[in-house]
């Protein structure tokens, strides 16, 4: 939710709805306003013990026990002051805390519906707790479901993410630690409604906590990480127009080969510095080199097939970067050896390598430069086929052509939004009879 279209801005109000409406029968006689408000001070936190740079973390334990041990109606408050009390970074931050706030009270609400529904109190509070195991992993499935749901729905209406790719890998990324957590949640339950009481089911959270707080600790580095890149890319951008936005649509279009290829996530991220950094070595290049009108002269050609070389002496120390290294390094060798700096062949060439070759060439067709206008996505397409198998990986190609197929090209930063200077030209991998700059 970057900016709040008319669209996102209803969903959000239709979610709060909902979520008023799931929590309203709690104001009614009968609640149990301490166990209420016991969890929600415990939710509030440890959210706060585990808050990243990007604000207060998520405590699904505590939310999932709270589904386990309160009628839907209460267990839906559990969320309520966590969420709206958490940092928000991104404006306007009071839609986004009621976002957050109704989306959970939906997910535990309907989560303590279907653990009720299988009988899941009984279980936890009488002796037969094995049996709680049943319900309590439907009621895990039912909340990363609402969650799934919801937020798909948001990414499609705020960001104007394309309604096929909206919900695609968003349950099996939630489902992994929810269940983790609910698993936590009903030993907290059990514990609760036996003879030691709530202090006993509190001590569960403690572990939890920690936990929560080393994770804290790394979304810390990761931000620290994501602060290097963006000060290299930002670097390059000030030396060479053209190379603001090329690096992050290189980056996007690398992210699509790699989910093609399924790739983990963490070698996808990794394959995505490459992308945004294959370019970093021209910070080495003469500025009058990059932006030349004319034709370069061969003595000119060759310094600038240096920036390979010197992106990666600039990354060598970069221990986070991995493989992306070699990547850097070689995004400009070719199947069939006719490439540089180092002429290597075939499966010589790194596979980050070959995947950034690809991502690099297609956006150097499909972006207007000062010289030439953009290509059609499927001439770009046309070209890559003709050319796999001689300059590119015939595999990457074709995963970047299914990719295109099903969820098509919407580039985060596009050739108008570059502010690229008078001369910029496109970097040293185009196609066989482009300049090679």
């Amino acid at each position: 939710m970057r900016s709040v279209t008319p669209m996102a801005g209803a969903y959000v109000l239709l979610t709060a709805g909902a979520g008023a409406f799931c929590a309203a029968p709690a104001f009614s006689p009968g609640t149990s306003w301490p166990a209420v408000a016991l969890l929600a001070c415990v939710y509030v936190g440890c959210g706060l013990a585990g808050r990243g740079p990007r604000g207060m973390g998520t405590f699904y334990p505590v939310l999932l026990a709270g589904a386990f041990l309160l009628p839907p109606s209460a267990a839906a408050l559990v969320a309520v002051p966590g969420a709206l009390l958490g940092q928000v970074e991104q404006r306007p931050k009071w839609l986004r805390r009621a976002w957050r706030a109704a989306q959970l009270a939906v997910a535990v609400w309907a989560s303590a519906q279907v653990f009720g529904a299988l009988g899941g109190p009984d279980a936890v509070s009488g002796p037969r707790f094995p049996y709680a195991l049943v319900p309590g992993g439907a009621a895990v499935l039912a909340f990363c479901a609402v969650l799934t749901l919801l937020d798909g729905g948001i990414l499609a209406a705020a960001e104007r993410v394309p309604l096929r790719g909206a919900w695609r890998g968003l349950f099996l990324r939630c489902l992994a630690p929810v269940a983790v957590h609910g698993l936590a949640g009903l030993m907290m339950a059990v514990l609760w409604t036996s003879s030691y009481g709530p202090v006993a089911a509190l001590l569960v959270v403690l572990p939890m906590c920690i936990s929560c707080w080393v994770f804290a600790q790394y979304q810390r580095e990761r931000s620290a990480h994501q602060a290097t890149i963006r000060a290299l890319v930002q670097a390059v951008d000030i030396k060479d127009g053209y190379t603001r936005g090329h690096s992050e649509r290189v980056g996007q279009a690398s992210m699509m080969i790699a989910r093609e290829l399924g790739m983990p996530d963490e070698r996808a991220e990794v394959l995505r510095f490459a992308g945004i950094l294959h370019d970093v070595g021209k910070l080495g290049v003469p500025t009058r080199l990059l932006r030349k009108d004319g034709p370069l002269t061969p003595e000119e050609r060759k310094v600038i097939e240096l920036h390979p070389e010197y992106g990666h002496e600039m990354v060598r120390g970069i221990g986070f970067l991995g493989e992306a290294r070699a990547a850097i390094l070689h995004h400009h060798e070719r199947l069939d050896g006719s490439g540089y700096p180092y002429g290597l062949v075939g499966t010589e060439i790194p596979e980050f390598a070959r995947v950034v070759a690809v991502a690099d060439a297609f956006d150097a067709m499909t972006s207007t430069r000062t010289y030439s206008r953009a290509r059609p996505v499927p001439v770009a397409v046309a070209e890559l086929e003709r050319c796999a198998g001689t300059q590119f990986d015939p595999v990457m190609v074709g995963a970047l052509v299914r990719a295109l197929d099903r969820e098509g090209w919407h580039p985060m930063v596009t050739a108008d939004e570059t502010g690229g200077v008078p001369g910029a030209r496109a970097e040293a991998v185009p196609l066989r009879g482009a300049s090679a700059r």
